[in-house]
């Protein structure tokens, strides 16, 4: 049986992770509203993404004999003013849900959960990735809107699809 404390934490962060859905959905449809197709395009992939890093929690609580209470998912709370807000918006969302996963990790080590640490260890990755992602994002964004290539940068982002993540969790 997993630990009471660790076993909330991962509750939790499932549905953080719906929520990262939720937002990154906010964000697509501001650039989708705004004809920034591709940028709109970034962040549905990225939806599909959260949703998946939600799943893989889900299958490991249920893999350990776990259930996930499903809780409310909190309603996006940002206010965009222009079209740079919503990456740096991900950026600093991608580093509080870093700070979220060193915690989960820490939580499992502390209570010796070494399955469950090593299974964390892949979200820990994923986060350095996540970040470097939001980070690039608001250089492309940046050095685009100074060149006058935002059009064409658009357009290249058109063209990024979902790749299912690399860890997979049987729970049959």
């Amino acid at each position: 049986m997993m630990d009471r404390h660790l076993r909330e934490l991962l509750n939790d962060q499932f549905n953080k992770e719906l929520y990262s859905a939720y937002l990154y959905m906010d964000f697509a449809d501001y650039y989708h509203n705004r004809g920034l197709h591709g940028f709109g395009n970034w962040y549905d992939v990225q939806v599909q993404e959260e949703r998946d890093h939600a799943m893989l929690m889900r299958a490991w609580m249920l893999k350990r004999g776990e259930t996930i209470e499903l809780l409310p998912i909190a309603k996006p709370d940002k206010t965009i003013t222009d079209d740079a807000d919503p990456l740096h918006f991900a950026l600093a969302h991608e580093q509080y849900v870093t700070g979220l996963i060193h915690t989960l990790h820490d939580a499992a080590e502390a209570v010796g959960d070494t399955d469950s640490a090593k299974f964390l260890d892949w979200f820990v990755k994923e986060q350095v990735e996540e970040e470097e992602n939001a980070t690039s994002m608001i250089e492309r964004y940046d050095k685009a809107v100074a060149d006058g290539t935002l059009e064409a940068l658009d357009t290249e982002l058109k063209g990024r699809r979902w790749k299912a993540p690399s860890l997979h969790v049987d729970i049959f």
